[in-house]
């Protein structure tokens, strides 16, 4: 029983642990500014502020497509392969598809996303502007996005294909009864770091959508 009492009493000790570094981790990192709209549940709606994002495009499936996506981004950012000084890491992480059937149909029907051309984004910090950001490679292109109205379903997990593909079809479900009207493909958005335990990740599947 000491035993047993024993462990249970370290596991809770490393989840506090866990907790308090996850928590420390979200503070610690800046996302976007958006204005909530309306909220449901899981789902919602929100008009983000313009922003400054930093992207770069890769064909494959789609889980390697990102990793490859984050790290050149990364060095972009961190000044590995430029000079100049680093730019602060933020959050979400983005994905989408830069098709037009991505607009009408799931990105990722059929579980086939192997000859997809995939686009990876990181948000730039508020304070810099077009002008005043370090020049990327060329590989990687800045792109100012206007304000938008974005409609979103938040999720915990790893972010695998199953999951996306199920909260974007009860997303689209949703903005269906919302009577809006999608203007753009679906965009994945991850949130927090690999070491962060599967359950405490935040996922979300978003939509742009026409303001009523």
């Amino acid at each position: 029983m000491k035993i047993w009492k024993g462990i249970a009493i370290g596991a809770a000790i490393l989840a506090i642990g866990a907790g308090g570094a996850y928590a420390y981790y979200r503070a610690a990192v800046d996302e976007p500014e958006y204005a909530l709209l309306s909220k449901d549940g899981d789902f919602e709606l929100r008009r983000y502020a313009p922003m400054i994002v930093a992207e770069v495009t890769h064909t494959g499936e789609r889980r390697p497509a990102l990793t490859a996506g984050f790290r050149r981004l990364a060095a972009y950012i961190f000044a590995e392969d430029r000079p100049g000084e680093t730019i602060a890491m933020t959050s979400p992480v983005m994905q989408d598809q830069d098709e037009e059937i991505a607009m009408t149909a799931p990105v990722l029907q059929d579980g086939g996303d192997a000859a997809r051309s995939w686009r990876t984004r990181f948000v730039m910090p508020a304070q810099y502007t077009m002008e005043t950001l370090p020049t990327p490679p060329e590989d990687i292109t800045l792109s100012e996005l206007p304000e938008r109205r974005i409609a979103a379903v938040r999720f915990s997990g790893n972010g695998s294909n199953e999951d996306l593909a199920e909260n974007e079809a009860r997303l689209r479900n949703w903005i269906g009864q919302q009577a809006l009207e999608i203007t753009g493909p679906a965009e994945f958005a991850y949130y927090d770091a690999p070491s962060v335990p599967s359950p405490l990740r935040r996922n979300e599947v978003m939509f742009p959508v026409a303001a009523r």
